[in-house]
């Protein structure tokens, strides 16, 4: 059985001193153009230290890329001496750094893109009010974006971060070339379940050789990704296995699931029996360790995830008390912090991105 408190060493050599991590979540805490700022770093360095890594908030690979006003970049050289100041402020006491890169794809705005009409794998508005319709990617992009991703691997490697985790999910432009609903290609990039997992499985090659030719041994690569879609047509558990099977079978260090609810059954009458965590730790096989998450709130459980994963992320929890992880470790829990009142939000460096953040997500805890 995985404990909380016990380390964990990935394939490439990096070791975690336990089993719990800070998850991504969007702050809207950087300058205009994805540089970090102070309140951003107070904010990282108040939540590190205890924690075995802190996985951030996504930065975004390319400008057209960018999902929010206040969002992380990673798109150019000159976010390096910003990134590299994050890197060090989370590597505090032990715990490791890691940096989530993405791209927003269709699930961003032509306003966020200061007029630019946002991309995708095809001309396909996602299902949310507002959503602009997209311009489809042509053909000779996709490789420009996969190097972009390679090329942003890199420059997190120069930063000193730990490693780099690919967000493959939350409908952000992977997800979208994997999803049925918004990837109607007609190429080698779209169509079958196998064609559209073609550009995630050139974008993970890309990305690990650029780590095996540019870093030290220890920095790893880990692949977030969403269980399934709520769209008609859209991804179903049956077609995660498939990309399990292909993910697990990569020089990858980690796979993370992403859940609201980590007990969460997927909606498909074919997989009923167990959680979705379940199944997705089933299929991997003890091949790579396993993430999980979603609504973590006391030791017991965290201790349920780790039934059926490796590692266990915590979000909210942390936000409203940065000591979470000592405090179970140490058997303290009655001593955890489990309401937000408002006027302490600037001792939490809880700023406007993270408060909308927490108001959609748990409201009953802020007072």
């Amino acid at each position: 059985m995985n404990k909380l408190n016990e380390p964990l060493v990935f394939k490439r050599g990096l070791k975690l001193k336990n089993r719990v991590v800070m998850a991504p979540m969007t702050t809207k805490m950087s300058f205009y153009d994805g540089v970090v700022t102070q309140d951003e770093l107070n904010y990282y360095r108040l939540r590190s230290g205890e924690v075995g890594a802190v996985i951030t908030a996504a930065a975004n690979v390319q400008e057209i890329g960018k999902g929010w006003e206040g969002e992380l970049s990673v798109a150019s050289d000159e976010m390096i001496p910003s990134l590299s100041r994050l890197a060090s402020t989370i590597k505090q006491n032990g715990t490791k750094a890691i940096l989530q890169i993405f791209h927003g794809g269709r699930m961003t705005n032509s306003k966020i893109l200061r007029g630019e009409q946002p991309v995708a794998p095809s001309a396909v508005a996602a299902e949310r009010e507002g959503a602009e319709t997209p311009r489809e990617l042509m053909e000779a992009e996709i490789p420009l974006l996969i190097e972009d991703y390679r090329k942003a691997t890199i420059r997190a490697i120069k930063a000193g971060f730990d490693g780099v985790e690919l967000h493959g999910a939350n409908t952000y432009l992977i997800q979208q070339f994997f999803s049925p609903h918004s990837n109607r290609r007609s190429d080698q990039w779209g169509g079958s379940v196998e064609k559209r997992a073609h550009f995630i499985d050139l974008l993970v090659d890309s990305v690990t050789a650029a780590v095996d030719e540019y870093a030290e041994k220890e920095f790893i690569v880990g692949y977030r990704f969403s269980p399934e879609e709520y769209e008609e047509p859209g991804i179903k558990l049956s077609d995660t296995m498939y990309l399990v099977e292909l993910l697990a079978n990569k020089p990858l260090d980690y796979l993370h699931i992403s859940l609201n609810d980590y007990q969460r059954v997927s909606v498909s009458d074919e997989f009923q029996e167990k959680s979705m965590l379940e199944y997705v730790h089933e299929k991997i096989a003890g091949r790579m360790p396993l993430i999980g998450v979603g609504d973590v709130r006391t030791g017991k459980q965290a201790q349920e995830v780790l039934d059926h994963a490796e590692v266990v992320a915590v979000g909210r929890a942390l936000l409203i008390d940065p000591h979470w992880t000592k405090k179970v470790l140490e058997g303290k829990e009655e001593a955890i912090r489990t309401t937000l009142p408002f006027e302490d939000r600037d001792e939490l460096v809880i700023q406007n991105g993270v408060w909308e953040f927490l108001q959609g997500m748990m409201p009953e805890r802020l007072v």
